[in-house]
């Protein structure tokens, strides 16, 4: 059972759907989630969060944020994780019920496991033919984290529906 609401979910997952699917593709396209889109989700969270939650909620959801921004940042100094990334992931945050966080967590896992393997898969097939020109193709072991940070994002706003 999740702490995040169907009402909720529907106030927040037309927002984010359309940003994580821009998301995705411009990573996978060109190795970059452009700020326009990290910008895009965050003031999508400001704007529909004073409707969908509590006002209290709704501040304490920021530190989500703040967190989820210093590890990004700890994880990019490293070279673990991509500026993008990082700034991606700290837009999302708030977006997710802290008490949600193990299932993110094991949907997380799920979503990179499957989008890596998956890219991988699209890229040693034909069907790479489709979009010959993506950078994601030729970035040797680098990996489009926007894929499954973006998935993992749109599925749980879209799980209060499916269940």
């Amino acid at each position: 059972m999740l702490a995040l609401s169907t009402a909720q979910a529907v106030w927040f997952l037309p927002a984010a759907l359309p940003i994580g699917i821009y998301v995705a593709w411009n990573d996978m396209r060109a190795m970059k989630i452009p700020n326009i889109a990290v910008y895009a989700l965050l003031i999508s969270f400001a704007v529909l969060g004073l409707f969908a939650l509590p006002f209290d909620e709704y501040l304490w959801r920021y530190v989500h944020l703040i967190v989820v921004l210093v590890i990004g940042i700890a994880l990019n100094a490293i070279g673990a994780l991509g500026a993008g990334d990082a700034k991606f992931a700290a837009a999302a945050a708030p977006f997710i019920a802290l008490a949600d966080l193990a299932s993110l967590l094991y949907l997380f896992s799920g979503c990179l496991l499957s989008g890596y393997v998956i890219h991988r898969i699209v890229r040693a097939s034909p069907l790479r033919r489709l979009v010959p020109d993506w950078e994601s193709w030729k970035s040797g072991k680098r990996f489009p984290m926007g894929l499954p940070l973006a998935a993992t994002l749109i599925l749980y706003l879209a799980l209060p529906f499916l269940a």
